[in-house]
């Protein structure tokens, strides 16, 4: 679902230059979480927003379902990252004017659903994270982990096949961020592919693979955990 072949990004000119990211290489499969570790400064965002779109590498290739991200023009870029991908980001990215159903039901509203099955879409990701009652309220209404539980479930509602997340438990407590980690893996049981930046090592745990970035550089990974079918191949 996602493919990073070789992919580095580099800020700035001469002296000033700063690479952030190195030579990266990353797939993440259909049904796959991979959480994504590191220091501040690491690399980490700017590998997701390379890898849904809203930045270009300075060399490298990235394929998102299949499609090079190099030979698709703006709007055909804007279209996938609509319909194909959910995002998480750090600063919730909250429409202010909107209600927190509002908010969830946009990007389906967008895509051509009808208000009302898009409503009914988003009350029941808000229920599942626990805002049924807060649906209504303006995001200036909202506490900070009740803003970021709404922007997960607007990332997650829909037909998303890749969803990306910035520390998408950073401003919850433990309870709420077991549980956005628990709703990200019903997604991935369910098809999708996500990858969560993380500082948090119980909830990267969570995770089929867990990859370290140290200085733009991936330097370690847990090997995906063997499925059932793993053992058919094994001599008895």
């Amino acid at each position: 679902m996602l493919e990073l072949r070789q992919v580095s990004k580099v800020y700035g000119l001469g002296a000033a230059e700063v690479h952030a990211l190195r030579e990266v290489s990353l797939e993440v499969d259909p049904g796959m979480m991979v959480a994504v570790m590191g220091p501040s400064g690491s690399g980490k965002s700017t590998l997701l927003t390379i890898a849904g779109s809203l930045e270009e590498p300075t060399s490298g290739q990235v394929l998102v379902a299949g499609h090079d991200l190099a030979t698709m023009s703006r709007n055909d870029k804007a279209r996938l990252r609509r319909q194909s991908i959910g995002y998480v980001f750090q600063d919730f990215n909250l429409l202010p004017g909107l209600t927190g159903a509002e908010n969830v039901a946009l990007p389906l509203e967008l895509d051509g659903v009808s208000a009302r099955r898009a409503r009914e879409a988003g009350l029941r990701a808000l229920d599942a994270l626990g805002l049924a009652d807060r649906a209504s309220n303006y995001p200036d209404q909202l506490s900070g982990g009740e803003r970021q539980r709404v922007a997960i479930a607007r990332a997650v509602v829909g037909d998303r096949q890749l969803l990306l997340a910035d520390e998408p438990s950073g401003a919850l407590d433990s309870e709420n961020g077991e549980t956005v980690m628990r709703m990200i893996h019903a997604a991935c049981r369910q098809g999708v592919a996500a990858v969560v930046v993380t500082h948090d090592a119980q909830l990267a745990s969570w995770a089929d693979r867990v990859v370290f970035i140290r200085d733009g550089r991936i330097v370690d990974q847990t090997a995906p955990a063997l499925g059932p079918e793993s053992l058919l191949g094994q001599d008895r």
